[in-house]
Order: C-alpha cells, then sequence, then structure tokens
C-alpha cells in the first residue's frame, strides 16, 4: 500500500513514533510511506521549530533505526494538505488531533474525481499525568519525549 502521513516533527516523540509504526505496518513489506515534513507557511504560528535539515535527520535516524529507510521518502510540504489531494495513495495515518484534516483531504480528492483516501486514526499517546505528548509540553520541559513528568506545577 501506499501511505502518506505529515507533520512538523520539532521533537520526535513517542506520538510520532507511533504513527510512523502504524504508516509502516500499514504499507507492509512492498508499500511505501510518503513523510509529509512541514515547511514554509505552515510553520508561522509555531515557536522554536527546529530547521528542516533537523527534523529530517531525526526523521531518517528513526527510520534507519526501524529499518523502514528503503519505504520511506521525505519530503518538506508547504501546505496541511501536502501531494496528498493529487497523488495516488491508499490511506492516509492521523492522530484525532489532524483527524479533520484528513477528511478535508478526501472532501478535496472527490471534487477532483479521486478516491478518498482510508483514514486510519491513531490515539494520541498519553504522558504519565494522562495528558498526550506534544511537542510544546516538551519544549517546556514539562514532559520528556517518552511521556515521563519532569515538572509538576
Amino acid at each position: 500500500m501506499k501511505i502518506c502521513i505529515g507533520g512538523t516533527f520539532s521533537i520526535l516523540h513517542n506520538g510520532h513514533k507511533l504513527l510512523i509504526n502504524k504508516a509502516f505496518e500499514t504499507a507492509g513489506a512492498k508499500g511505501s510511506v510518503f513523510i509529509g515534513l512541514t515547511s514554509g507557511d505552515v510553520l508561522k504560528n509555531k515557536r522554536n521549530v527546529r530547521s528542516l535539515e533537523e527534523r529530517k535527520i531525526a526523521l531518517l535516524k528513526y527510520l534507519s533505526e526501524k529499518g523502514f529507510l528503503d519505504c520511506a521518502i521525505i519530503k518538506p510540504i508547504k501546505d496541511k494538505y501536502g501531494p496528498s489531494i493529487d497523488r495516488e495513495f491508499d490511506a492516509i495515518i492521523v492522530s484525532p488531533g489532524t483527524v479533520k484534516t484528513a477528511e478535508e483531504i478526501n472532501d478535496k480528492r472527490r471534487k477532483k474525481g479521486k478516491k478518498p483516501l482510508k483514514i486510519i486514526q491513531i490515539p494520541f499517546v498519553l504522558a504519565d499525568d494522562g495528558i498526550p505528548i506534544s511537542s510544546s509540553r516538551i519544549k517546556s520541559k514539562e514532559i520528556d519525549e517518552n511521556g515521563n513528568i519532569l515538572r509538576r506545577d
């Protein structure tokens, strides 16, 4: 299968890893996974985002550790849709926070006469306090990449 995912991946955390792992599991041994790495205007409202190169290096390292490199395509995307509207993909893997975007993608695909993508939703990965892991929580040193609590307010 041809799978697509996207994100900023500013700090590669357990939530991102679940998303990536599910994408490659769904793609299967003969499939491929397109990873859209947000860039440009998409990042204008985000603070302290690592450079595109740093984020790509972290992704490549993780993909290599997991044995996923041969089936991966990483490209910068300049909007929240990337090539998902026009390219031939079978499915998109999303979190609860991005399922609405996947539905928008399918609406746009239908209007263009393209087959909708299968939307596969993973759950949020929760930190030890029961709140989803996020890059912003990690940047504020509230939790680490694994969801361990670093400080209590």
